[in-house]
C-alpha cells in the first residue's frame, strides 16, 4: 500500500535518528561514560567466569575451569551440613530486620527532616546523619566496644537510668547481637540512605502543599497524603532492590563487630551466608565450596528480585523493568 504525501512529508520532516551519529555527537560524553563501563566489566563481569569453580574441584594453580569436574557435590555437602539451619535462621533474621526497620527508618527521617523549616538547623542535622557513613565499620566496631563493654559508658548510663540491672557487655550476649547489629547499621546509614528519599521530597510541587492548606489540611495528613504518596514510586523501587538482596546481611559490619568470627558468644547467632562462604572459601581454602555457597546465594537472591519486581508490576506499581 503506497503512503500518502501527508505521511511521507511527516516521515521526511521527522526522519529516524541515527544511533551511531547520535553517539558521535555526544563523544565527550560517552568519555566520561567510559571509564565506569570500563571498571563495571573487569570487576562485575570477568569474575562472572569464576562461577565454574563450584562445580569443580579447584586447587591453587589450577587454571580456572580447568580443575576435575564434580557437578553437584559441593551444592549437595552444603544442604547436609548441619550449620545450615542456623546460618539461614541468621541471615533470614538479620536481613529481614535490615528489609523492615533499616528500610523504613530512612523514609521516616527523611519526611520529618522535610518537615524542619529553620534552614541552618536542617542543614545541620542533614549534615550530621550523613557523617557516620563515611566511617569505616572498623572504627564503629572499636567505637561500639567502647561504648557497649562492661565498663562503656553507654552501658554505665543504662545502669544508672536502671534499664539494666547490673554492668553488662554486650558483646558477651549473643542474643543481643540483632538488636546491636540493626541499631548500629541505622545509626551509620541513616543520613545516607536518606539522601534519595530527600531528593524525591524535594521535586515534589509546593503547590500542591498550598492548596491542601487551602482546604485546612493538618501537618500530619500533608506528610501521608501528598509527601509520601509523591515518593511511593522511589519507595517501591528502592524495596524491590533491597528484596534481591535480601541475603546479603552486612558482611563487614559482621565481621568486624565479632572480629573476625572469633567471639565464640556470637557466631551461633552472627553466623550468615557470606562470613559462612568466607570462612569455608578462604579461611580453610575450600574455594569450590565456598564458591558454590556464594553462587547458590546469588541465585536465590536473584529469583526473589525477579518475583518481587513481577508483583509490583501485577500490583500496578512502579517495577524496574
Amino acid at each position: 500500500m503506497k503512503k500518502s504525501s501527508a505521511e511521507a512529508a511527516i516521515q521526511g520532516a521527522n526522519p529516524k535518528p541515527n544511533a551511531f551519529r547520535q553517539f558521535l555527537a555526544q563523544w565527550d560524553l560517552q568519555l566520561l561514560v567510559l571509564p565506569g563501563i570500563i571498571l563495571l566489566f573487569i570487576f562485575s563481569y570477568l569474575p562472572i567466569y569464576g562461577v565454574v569453580m563450584a562445580f569443580q574441584e579447584y586447587k591453587i594453580g589450577d587454571v580456572v575451569g580447568a580443575s576435575q569436574w564434580v557437578g553437584f557435590r559441593w551444592f549437595i555437602e552444603l544442604f547436609k551440613t548441619r550449620e545450615l539451619p542456623g546460618i539461614i535462621r541468621n541471615t533470614l533474621v538479620i536481613s529481614i530486620l535490615n528489609l523492615t526497620i533499616g528500610f523504613v527508618m530512612p523514609i521516616i527521617f527523611a519526611i520529618f527532616l522535610n518537615e524542619l523549616r529553620v534552614a541552618p538547623i536542617k542543614k545541620t542535622v542533614q549534615t550530621i546523619s550523613y557523617l557516620p557513613h563515611f566511617i569505616s565499620w572498623t572504627v564503629c566496631a572499636l567505637l561500639l566496644f567502647d561504648l557497649l563493654g562492661t565498663d562503656g559508658s553507654l552501658t554505665e548510663m543504662l545502669v544508672t537510668l536502671h534499664i539494666l540491672p547490673e554492668k553488662v557487655n554486650f558483646f558477651q550476649k549473643g542474643e543481643w547481637f540483632w538488636g546491636v547489629a540493626l541499631i548500629s547499621n541505622i545509626w551509620k546509614e541513616l543520613g545516607w540512605n536518606a539522601i534519595i528519599y530527600v531528593s524525591a521530597i524535594a521535586g515534589i510541587d509546593a503547590e500542591m502543599y498550598e492548596a491542601a492548606d487551602i482546604d485546612g489540611a493538618t501537618r500530619a495528613q500533608k506528610m501521608w497524603h501528598i509527601t509520601v504518596k509523591s515518593i511511593k514510586p522511589t519507595i517501591i523501587l528502592l524495596l524491590i532492590m533491597n528484596v534481591g538482596g535480601v541475603l546479603n546481611a552486612n558482611f563487614d559490619q559482621i565481621m568486624m563487630l565479632t572480629k573476625q568470627m572469633t567471639n565464640s558468644f556470637l557466631t551461633p547467632y552472627a553466623q550468615v551466608i557470606d562470613t559462612y562462604s568466607y570462612r569455608m572459601g578462604l579461611a580453610l581454602m575450600r574455594f569450590s565450596y565456598g564458591s558454590a555457597v556464594g553462587l547458590l546465594k546469588s541465585v536465590i537472591n536473584f529469583i526473589l528480585l525477579l518475583t518481587a519486581n513481577k508483583i509490583a508490576d501485577l500490583a500496578g506499581e512502579t517495577a524496574l523493568v
